[in-house]
Order: structure tokens, then sequence, then C-alpha cells
């Protein structure tokens, strides 16, 4: 299969070009030239995680060099469990995706990522820098899955002061080939300043630039499996759709779940969480989309004021009013997510994150309502790398698991950067 940017300016592209690349040369995210149909009945019975996933992704590796690796890269990247477990009372779910090693859902994307451009062929003098805005957890993924790769450079930029200090810790105990900078800004920053690397021919001449947040395509497509998978599941049990209730910022983990259903599996409605940056909410709601400045809040990863994928959004369905028809969008106040952190041991049975918070939250709303159909909420991060906000709400310690445990105990190092053009040219000349 070919891709094509999103802003139509660039020849139809190989997926292993589309993964090299990151962003598209106009400026745009690459999406693929077709979404396949797949027939969830010929999906193996009783399949692995990463079973599921080279069946759902094989479509698109079609004719590609990386093909005959995909079996061997989704055994890498999904050797993570994704348990669908019930939660307490009323028949509803919770999608766990935080087992991984840096305890957050991005730990599937960026493992599949890393995989695939560790396989495809490099100049040994050139190594190729990846490039990474987070608001919390996408560095710590992108980190984890790169570091030591021979070849492979991380750079992560992440807004000071605007994540968890267990979370700045997992972006700066790395050293080796990854580094981080702490930027005095915004996520929107950040992630302005990683567009403008990538856009610039000057210094990608100089350094060969790849992008690992969820503007790549190689982090897209893979977290559309577990979607794949926990609908599978419960479809083969009961007959029956599942639902999700996705918390969401920069729109890559929902878009992973629209893009499973329109693959014809049987996910069921799509509820987008969000928290007080209403840019998605107001235009679910009718309004126009008209990004902002974000604002800081409790659920920090989701703190995005222009979510980069909208743009693939509208490429998936262009459409106005069929893409409301689609999704929805419901705002979660700081206040609304303390009160879903408190009432979720004894409600749902479980401790959460904030952002899962938002989840739970916007569940409980739709059940109000009077709302049926099955769903899930889908749990992105553990709740121990944010103690300093769950623990006084649930009135007991988080326990923190091993992966996370071993991240604490490393030493960190990072640098304080402002929000200039030349601070990413900067550091990528100065590391050569």
């Amino acid at each position: 299969m070919r891709f094509l940017s999103t802003r139509g300016g660039v020849a139809p592209t190989g997926l292993s070009a589309a993964l090299a690349a990151g962003l598209a040369p106009d400026g745009g995210l690459f999406v693929p030239e077709r979404v396949p149909r797949l027939d969830p009945a010929g999906f193996p019975e009783d399949a692995s995680l990463a079973a599921t996933a080279a069946h759902l992704l094989a479509p698109f590796f079609e004719g590609d060099p990386l093909a005959g690796a995909l079996d061997a890269v989704c055994a890498e990247a999904f050797a993570i469990a994704a348990p669908l477990r019930p939660l307490r009372g009323a028949g509803d779910f919770v999608l766990e995706l935080f087992h991984g090693p840096t305890a957050a859902f991005k730990d599937f994307g960026a493992r599949f990522l890393a995989a695939c451009l560790e396989r495809m062929p490099r100049d040994p003098a050139r190594p190729l820098t990846v490039l990474v805005a987070t608001s919390g957890d996408t560095g710590a993924a992108v980190a984890g899955a790169f570091h030591g790769r021979e070849g492979m450079r991380v750079l992560i930029l992440y807004p000071e002061g605007r994540v968890s200090p267990r979370q700045a810790q997992g972006l700066e105990a790395w050293g080796g080939n990854v580094r981080a900078l702490r930027v005095a800004g915004s996520f929107d920053d950040c992630q302005r300043m990683v567009k403008a690397a990538l856009a610039d021919p000057a210094l990608r001449a100089r350094h060969p630039l790849g992008s690992a947040n969820s503007i790549s395509l190689g982090r897209w497509l893979p977290q559309a499996a577990y979607y794949a998978h926990a609908a599978l599941g419960h479809w083969r049990t009961t007959g029956r759709p599942l639902g999700f209730v996705v918390p969401t910022g920069n729109l890559g983990n929902a878009l992973a779940a629209l893009l499973a259903r329109r693959m014809g599996l049987p996910v069921g409605d799509i509820v987008l969480a969000c928290n007080a940056n209403r840019v998605l909410p107001d235009f679910f709601a009718g309004g126009a989309y008209v990004p902002v400045p974000s604002v800081a809040t409790l659920a920090n990863a989701m703190d995005v004021g222009a979510p980069s994928n909208f743009e693939r959004l509208c490429w998936l369905e262009p459409d106005v009013d069929a893409l409301r028809a689609a999704l929805r969008a419901v705002p979660v106040d700081d206040a609304a997510i303390r009160d879903a952190l408190r009432a979720a041991p004894a409600r749902h049975g479980l401790v959460a994150c904030p952002h899962t918070a938002c989840a739970l939250h916007a569940l409980d709303a739709a059940r109000a309502a009077g709302e049926g159909g099955d769903r899930a909420v889908v749990a992105t991060a553990h709740p121990a790398k944010f103690e300093s906000i769950v623990e006084p709400l649930v009135g007991h310690a988080v326990p923190v698991p091993p992966a996370l445990a071993a991240l604490l105990a490393r030493p960190a190092q990072g640098m304080r950067v402002g929000t200039g053009a030349d601070v990413i040219p900067a550091a990528l000349d100065a590391a050569t």
C-alpha cells in the first residue's frame, strides 16, 4: 500500500519512507491511500494481541520491504498485556494499556515504530534522530523504545513544570542516545518546535530526522490493534460490538479506535473524554475548530490546544456532519476529575490516573443519561505516575509497578531551554 499526505502535496509514498519521514514534506500527516476492510471472522480464533496486530496491519505493509518482518515487529511491540477487565457493578469494562515498561499506552506504538525503523537500512555514519514533543508520557515511551538502539538518537522536548515529577523522571532518566530538553513553555510550543524542525530542509540535510509523536504513521497504525483485539474478544463472547471511552488530547489514540471501526472491526460508540481544553468538545458540539493556547490541568498529558491529528481525522471523515455523528467529545474539568478519582475505588473497583478519570466521568455521565451499549473505559496510564494527585484523593499509597520503580531509581539528566526556532538545530549540531 502507498501513503499520501493529508495536504495533498506529496506523491504517493511507500510505508518505509513514510515511517522514516514522520511528517510529510508538505507539512501534512501521512495517511493510507485507502482504508482496508477486514472480516472480523477472518481473524484467528484465540489469537494473541501480537497475532491480531499482524493480521490487522498486513494490508498496510503489503508491497513494502518491511512486510516480511511484520510478524517479528508485532511480536516485539505487543509483548505487553492489554487486559479487558470488568468494572464493578454496571457491566462495563476497562481496557488496561499501562502494563508496558513506562506504564503508559504509548509503549505499544513507540515500540512498534522503533522495531520498524531498526529494520530499515541506513548510513551508520548518519544516525537517525527521532524528535519527540511530549505532554507527559510519549517521551518516556519513545525513550524506552529507542534507548540503546544503534544508529538512532532521541531528542525529547517537554514543557517544564507541566508534567508530574515521576513523568519528568521518566523523561530524563535514560542518557546514552536519549536527551531531554525542558522547554520554558507549553506542550503546544514543544509541538510547534518539532514540526518546524521536521519541515526545515537545511536541518534535515545535516541530520536525518524522524518523528515519534502521534503524528507518526508508525505510532498511529499499531494503536488500532488493541482496540481490534479487545472488540473481537468481546464480540466472540457476546455477539455485540464494544464501544470505547478514550481519554484524548492530541487525538492519536482515539483516531486509532476509529480506524479499527472503519476497517470493519466490531467497535461500537467512541466517546472522546477531554479535560478542560475544550477545542474538541466545542467542535463536536457544533462550533468551529479553533485551536487555542492550552491550559494546564490535572490530566496533563491531554493539555493540548491544537490537536495535530485533527487533520488526519478530517481526512478520514471529510464530511463535518458525518464526523460529528461518528464521535462525540465530553469536557471534564479538574473538579470533575477529582470527584471521579475519589469515587472510582468504590464505584468501579479501581484506582485510576487523572486521564482515565476523565473517561470514567464521561462513562458515568452517559449511563446517568440512560445511554446503553457495551463500553470500555480506556486506562491510558498507571496511577502511580501521578501519586501526588491520586493518593490524597483515594487515601492510601498507590503501589509502583516494577518497571516504573526501576526508572525512578535512575539518575535524571536534562537541559532547560527556551522556545526559539534555534533550540533544536543547536542541540542537534552540538551532538554531532
